[in-house]
């Protein structure tokens, strides 16, 4: 893969292995025929008004017909926007990015990415061509596998549920296979986000992981809400909890990506008084890589982001990381609506600031491009490239941050990265040395010379730590030179627990779509069909990608009651809660303690 960079791989379109496009282009009528469906192109340029600023050109779609049409990204009033305007409705306008400072100086720090292996042929523009399809420019590194959409919930805000939507998808663990085999096709190291509805309603869960292991999947994340583990706790047992929980590790789950909307009931009713249990039954099985994932939604739990990481570093002993996802807004909402409740990551990254107390600032955060360029270094060094996340700045970001804890495992204080390592600088004398190193790897004695050049970044990586304020007891040159320089696995993980990782990702929606993020995601969702799909054309256009092919390969309601029985699906699976039993033991008020006021916890008095 090393020959790829900055390129987009093309296929022979007459290869088997490529499978027909899921849209076609009609020149003569200018429209795309993709899942039963026409979509036109083409519209007039947006013109920018008195105190914008130009930024960029780019494509998007209309919310309301799904056209292709030009679209141009402008600031004013130091935040980001984009504007398209559709024939048929009119000009819209949605917030891009909240802050324009954060906004440049992500950018630079931009990575194109390296270019992908096609899965299908090229005959529509993105995004109606999915599937991957040349024109896409990052390979795979996280892949979804959606196996099942039932779930014992009926959270108002979710269209993504089996009774819902009116039929069951549940392929086979031999469908999965296939889907998985779709995938080492890339040639990448391979992690895989278990995901649906809910994960363990399927009781054959441990052995989808045991066949993913055995299929060469690296990093197996389990993505769910944890009520499972507290019902199991009340229900059979806490032993029975646990040993669940570590049916689940042994089989092979890495990390638990936990939903976790915040720490009190109003921001959080999904699962409030369960977390505390599962965390327990985690603690207990030796599950100690959860991330917590916070869906944050302006008038509603934008309040509670500091106290999400003060609850995730009181818990650091299970806890990795929290990653914010500003909510994608689904539906047809009116401009003033859509204010009301628009997220992005700038806005994320200020309250957090703002509520530790200026502890993680704004600039302790760095775009997901970073990654990519970690990449490339560790490619040059070992000629080999296993992951490459050259996403579109705008996407994502993320920190770490060292957490000093007082009494009771309470956070008395973070240290983020950027406080006893210059990143920055780190970043920009890796591009350097990356470059160098390549041009070794082509020169006589090459093998030589990269040994002498390792030994010099050795030699240079403690000028980048400011030694006065790196926490006690953390050698962070010495973990930097085992990940980067020995490439050492082990050291990875031990960075992971040493500090907090903090992240934010922005899935789009169809106000704020822009064509070139997606042309560069690297989350992508894995087909019953053979294709991968990113995750802003499944989920954003979801009547073209999800919806319609899940359905393509469900069975209906009615049919699998009969062929399974009626408890999988319907009333007998919904989860009923019962608040005054779960809040009857200590564990649910030592989990919030010192997090959540007691008045809130225990109601107007202890005695209550």
């Amino acid at each position: 893969m090393s020959g790829t960079r900055g390129k987009i791989i093309t296929s022979n379109d007459s290869s088997e292995s490529v499978l027909e496009a899921p849209g076609v282009y009609d020149p003569k009528t200018k429209t795309i025929r993709i899942a039963g469906r026409e979509i036109r192109i083409g519209g007039p340029i947006p013109k920018l008004r008195d105190g914008e600023k130009f930024v960029a050109y780019t494509t998007s779609i209309c919310p309301y017909c799904l056209r292709l049409l030009p679209a141009i990204i402008f600031e004013r009033d130091g935040k980001i926007y984009i504007r398209k305007t559709c024939p048929e409705h009119g000009e819209i306008e949605e917030l891009y990015f909240g802050d324009a400072r954060t906004y440049y100086r992500f950018f630079k720090y931009e990575e194109e990415g390296v270019g992908v292996t096609p899965y299908v042929k090229l005959k529509a523009p993105c995004p109606f061509n999915c599937g991957l399809c040349p024109m896409h420019k990052n390979h795979t590194a996280l892949a979804n596998l959606v196996v099942t959409n039932r779930c014992d919930l009926s959270c108002w805000y979710c269209f993504f549920y089996a009774e819902k939507m009116g039929y069951v998808y549940e392929p086979s663990i031999e469908e999965i296979r296939k889907m998985i085999r779709q995938y080492k096709k890339q040639g990448v190291s391979m992690a895989v986000q278990i995901t649906g509805g809910e994960p363990t309603l399927r009781e054959d869960l441990p052995e989808i992981i045991k066949m993913l292991k055995e299929e060469g999947v690296t990093h197996i994340q389990l993505n769910t809400h944890g009520i499972t583990f507290a019902r199991l706790w009340f229900e059979k047992g806490p032993e029975a909890a646990i040993e669940y929980a570590r049916v689940l590790r042994r089989a092979g789950v890495n990390t638990v990506y936990m939903s976790f909307d915040g720490v009190t009931p109003r921001a959080n009713p999904k699962n409030h008084w369960e977390v505390p249990y599962t965390l327990e039954v985690f603690r207990k099985a030796g599950m100690t890589s959860v991330v917590l994932v916070p869906t944050v939604i302006k008038t509603i739990n934008d309040q509670e982001l500091g106290d999400i990481v003060r609850f995730a570093a009181k818990h650091i002993d299970v806890v990795r990381g929290v990653n914010f996802q500003p909510v994608s807004l689904t539906g047809r909402m009116k401009r003033d609506e859509r204010r009301k409740y628009r997220v992005t990551i700038p806005d994320v990254l200020r309250w957090i600031e703002e509520q530790t107390d200026g502890q993680i600032p704004m600039d302790a955060w760095f775009p997901i491009p970073v990654a990519a360029k970690f990449a490339y270094f560790l490619e040059a060094v070992s000629g080999e490239l296993k992951v490459c996340m050259g996403n579109h700045p705008a996407c994502g970001s993320a920190t770490y941050v060292f957490v000093e804890r007082g009494s009771e495992g309470l956070p008395k204080k973070f240290i983020p990265i950027t406080e006893f390592f210059d990143v920055e600088g780190f970043i920009e004398y890796m591009d350097q040395k990356t470059q160098e190193l390549r041009k070794d790897s082509e020169s006589f004695g090459a093998r030589f010379r990269k040994t002498l050049r390792l030994a010099s970044i050795v030699k240079d990586l403690p000028k980048f730590t400011i030694k006065e304020k790196i926490p006690k007891d953390l050698n962070i040159t010495k973990l930097l030179v085992n990940v980067f320089i020995k490439r050492n696995y082990e050291a990875l993980g031990e960075l992971h627990y040493r500090l907090l990782f903090l992240g934010n990702m922005h899935f789009m929606d169809q106000y704020n779509y822009d064509v070139e993020r997606v042309m560069r995601c690297n989350i992508h969702y894995l087909m019953p069909d053979g294709r991968i799909v990113p995750f802003c054309a499944y989920n954003v256009l979801n009547d073209l990608y999800r919806d319609y092919i899940i359905k393509k390969y469900g069975i209906p309601l009615e049919e699998y009651k009969k062929k399974f029985g009626g408890k999988g699906v319907g009333p007998d699976v919904k989860y009923v809660r019962n608040i005054k039993l779960l809040k009857s033991t200590p564990i649910y008020y030592e989990a919030y303690k010192g997090i959540v006021p007691d008045e809130i916890l225990y109601g107007k008095s202890k005695e209550e």
